[in-house]
């Protein structure tokens, strides 16, 4: 009798598990809306300087021949390299010059030209008030707000390494990991809560240690191979896919949060973009799950992966006028983000063995914070090229993808591996199949 004979007895889909689903849910379903919040909070509305001529009253009455709103923004604000009003400089005095219809764009300089020393004016029709407004830091959103969302994403880091410990405790121990680890005692308690909570407590009353110490012989005679992090970048063929996962959880989170903090250059409405987003997020999360059941992991994983680079890619050649192609780029990008991070999930729990599992899942999780802290820095890169932020969140996704595809195997329907040895065995079964006999001896992976 092995583990998943263990856990049928004590109840294996029950009360207990949906308490701990609840448990691990409900404080996730709290921080992604912190997460997102700064694309409404910290929102850079247009803007241009405030200048006396548009807004002061007593300085445009004193203008000869009345002229409309348009020939004093002419006038005052030079244009911008998207060849709209200037937002962040004004010229020193008012260029009369640039009226003349045979006037062109040599008859000033940019040292005719200020900073907005007097202040902005913003166009609250979207937004009455951000934070970026209130604190007219629109000049230098562009470079502060990356550097903020960075350190806001590496605070979680931090929070999550300190606080951890102290979270995990409204979560049970995995007794699969006890038991494997030879913590025979502390396994058989909770195993014994399980079977309370799903109430079959006289199943958990007839578990002993000597009872699982003889269901689990086989496993505890190898689980003496060190769980650690050593183990599970030098072990043959295992440390290989260690990395591809480092990379790929890297990529997932470099590319999601790089996009989901800067709604404002995917589309013009980011309330509309916002919700198309969630809706979207739903089927896109349950159609993985049957694509899993369907495909297998790693071809899903591939797929989502390219999908999201691709969609991210087109966006850059799109122009800014099509919104609505735009928006809709947008959506399926980050939609098949969010679908890869569940696949990647299930996949990472299925590939690693039970001695190594919870350090391979931590190990990725920190490569997917380190990549949420590095994407939105990304955006810095935009004073080089509209579109060159958007060509790297998108090729990072796909090479992920091509990885994943070339290099990690497929864990549909193969049995969970509790430890190293378990994980070698799949890879010799696998091998004889595939060359038609049988292996008399291995070694290595």
């Amino acid at each position: 009798m092995a583990f998943p004979e263990l856990l049928d007895r004590v109840g294996s889909r029950g009360r207990f598990q949906v308490l701990q689903m609840v448990a691990l849910v409900v404080p996730i379903m709290w921080l992604a809306p912190q997460n997102v919040l700064e694309n409404f909070s910290a929102a850079v509305p247009s803007h241009r300087c405030w200048v006396p001529l548009l807004d002061n009253s007593t300085a445009q009455a004193s203008v000869p021949g009345a002229p409309d709103s348009q020939a004093l923004l002419a006038v005052s604000i030079p244009l911008g390299p998207n060849r709209g009003p200037h937002q962040c400089r004004r010229f020193r005095h008012p260029q009369w010059q640039v009226l003349d219809p045979n006037a062109t764009a040599s008859n000033w300089s940019e040292a005719d030209t200020e900073p907005c020393v007097d202040g902005w004016v913003y166009n609250r029709s979207t937004f009455t008030s951000t934070i970026v407004t209130k604190w007219d830091l629109v000049c230098d959103a562009q470079t502060l707000k990356p550097m903020a969302q960075s350190i806001y994403l590496a605070g979680n880091l931090v929070g999550a390494a300190v606080c951890g410990q102290v979270s995990d405790r409204w979560l049970a121990e995995s007794a699969r990991w006890l038991l494997i680890t030879g913590r025979l005692e502390r396994g058989l308690r909770e195993l014994q809560k399980v079977a309370t909570i799903n109430g079959k407590r006289a199943m958990g009353d007839a578990l002993t240690v000597e009872v699982l110490r003889s269901a689990m012989q086989e496993e505890l005679s190898v689980s003496q191979t060190p769980g650690s992090l050593v183990a599970l970048l030098r072990t043959p063929g295992l440390g290989f896919r260690t990395w591809v996962f480092i990379l790929c959880g890297f990529a997932l989170g470099f590319t999601f949060y790089g996009l989901i903090l800067d709604l404002q250059a995917l589309g013009s409405n980011i309330f509309l973009l916002q919700a198309l987003i969630v809706v979207a997020d739903i089927p896109a999360k349950v159609g993985t799950l049957l694509l899993l059941g369907r495909l297998g992991r790693r071809p899903t994983q591939t797929v989502l992966l390219m999908l999201a680079g691709l969609c991210i890619l087109a966006n850059t050649l799109v122009p800014h006028e099509m919104g609505a192609l735009r928006s809709a780029l947008a959506v399926l990008g980050l939609g098949g983000v969010a679908a890869a991070f569940t696949c990647f999930a299930i996949y990472t729990s299925e590939l690693f063995p039970t001695v190594l599992r919870m350090t391979a899942g931590g190990l990725c999780q920190m490569a997917t914070r380190v990549g949420a802290i590095l994407g939105p820095l990304v955006r810095l890169l935009s004073v080089y090229g509209a579109s060159l932020p958007l060509l790297v969140y998108g090729v990072v996704p796909v090479l992920s993808g091509l990885a994943v595809l070339l290099v990690l195997p497929e864990t549909k329907n193969q049995p969970l591996p509790d430890t190293i040895q378990d994980l070698q065995r799949q890879v010799v079964q696998k091998a004889a199949r595939i060359q038609g006999r049988p292996v008399l001896k291995s070694t290595g992976f």
